[in-house]
């Protein structure tokens, strides 16, 4: 396990073991930073868009060459 998954599983750990009060007011203090909340958004709108079928970048490069000409 990487530092990173190790640090976020504590994390989640300590987060999960908090009673409910807590665990929303942590919570709304994640939601009132900006910073977070443009992350969040940005994490949630890639993960609706994986779903979505994909290309290569070749592919995608060639099929806007063919609509220039």
């Amino acid at each position: 396990m990487k530092t990173a998954e190790a640090t976020s599983v504590v994390f989640w750990t300590a987060f999960r073991a908090l009673p409910k009060k807590e665990r929303e007011a942590v919570v709304e203090r994640m939601l009132r930073d900006k910073e977070f909340m443009e992350d969040l958004i940005d994490i949630a709108i890639i993960e609706q868009r994986r779903k979505e079928p994909s290309r290569s970048l070749d592919e995608y490069l060639a099929d806007k060459r063919k609509k220039r000409k």
